[in-house]
């Protein structure tokens, strides 16, 4: 396979994966604020662009993190590359790119959502947009059953899967950061009803809500961190993600027949998160866990890049 093929099947995978999870933090939060009862304000917003890791961005062009201006720049703004309209757009092109690798259903998929987020974007208005989440979700879930059942599962398949699971993982871990030290509005709600509503909507941000629950009594920080992180089958956990993108890396290099700093660096993370529980996370803090391993997956997503695509 071309490095052009594999860089683009990659990035396919990675930016409609990450403008599902816009789309679901974003319509999590909404409902949270019913839940809550707390009137729209700024503290409840912000979160939200510091999870998509583009505050510096989103500062320099807007006074204040403000609903309207969240939601304009996460969901339909074009000089935002990782805000729906444009991760859609990306992803559009780099299918459009490898036509002859992915199936024509695929490209169909991604072809209806592409013009159903630029149809919306004309409207230029934020107001109820629920439903057009809703679609955003169903549309990449319904793209990622057609690979699995429409596309040959060899490298292309796998690097798809490699590149989604890799975006899971650092979502799901700018999630835990996030709430941990932002979202709560002051220290005394820590272990409170309100605190719990909070876990929940993390739970929620991540489709875990369900699952936990089938597993866990009460909802409590100590156990949503553990299973978001080191659960192994819970499919948007950390460690579960790392796992599977190992997986897709391991039968690529077999196909291939080579080595590549890829796999030890893949290694390296899985060899982490397998040498530590939750209690060892808390105690030596959440926020240090999560900025290693950060700046673990960046590593991993370089070697990549280096092993296939700068070629």
């Amino acid at each position: 396979m071309l490095s052009r093929v594999a860089n683009s099947i990659y990035w396919l995978s990675r930016y409609l994966e990450r403008a599902e999870n816009v789309a679901r933090f974003i319509a999590v939060n909404e409902h949270l604020m019913l839940d809550t009862g707390l009137a729209s304000n700024n503290a409840q917003w912000s979160p939200l662009v510091i999870t998509s890791g583009d505050e510096v961005d989103f500062a320099k062009r807007y006074k204040e993190a403000s609903e309207k201006n969240v939601l304009h720049f996460l969901t339909f703004d074009k000089a935002n590359p990782n805000s729906i309209l444009s991760c859609i757009a990306s992803a559009r092109e780099n299918a459009r790119t490898v036509r002859e690798v992915i199936s024509s259903e695929m490209w169909e998929q991604i072809n209806l959502l592409y013009h159903f987020v630029q149809k919306h974007s004309r409207k230029r208005s934020i107001g109820n947009l629920q439903e057009f989440y809703a679609t955003i979700r169903t549309a990449s879930h319904l793209f990622v059953g057609l690979s699995e059942n429409t596309m040959s599962h060899g490298e292309g398949w796998h690097f798809a899967r490699l590149g989604r699971m890799l975006e899971r993982a650092d979502k799901t871990a700018r999630l835990l950061d996030v709430k941990y030290f932002l979202i709560l509005p002051d220290p005394k709600y820590v272990d409170s009803p309100y605190d719990a509503i909070e876990w929940g909507a993390v739970l929620k941000s991540a489709n875990g809500f369900e699952m936990y629950r089938k597993h866990f009594n009460a909802i409590s920080y100590k156990e949503v961190a553990d299973f978001l992180i080191f659960d192994e089958v819970f499919p948007r956990s950390i460690n579960h993600c790392v796992n599977i993108a190992a997986e897709s890396l391991t039968a690529i290099l077999k196909e291939l027949k080579i080595k590549a700093p890829a796999e030890e660096e893949m290694k390296k993370l899985q060899e982490t998160l397998a040498s530590t529980s939750v209690d060892k996370v808390l105690s030596e803090g959440l926020h240090e866990f999560i900025d290693i391993f950060q700046f673990n997956l960046n590593v991993v997503d370089q070697t990549i890049y280096k092993s296939f695509f700068a070629l």
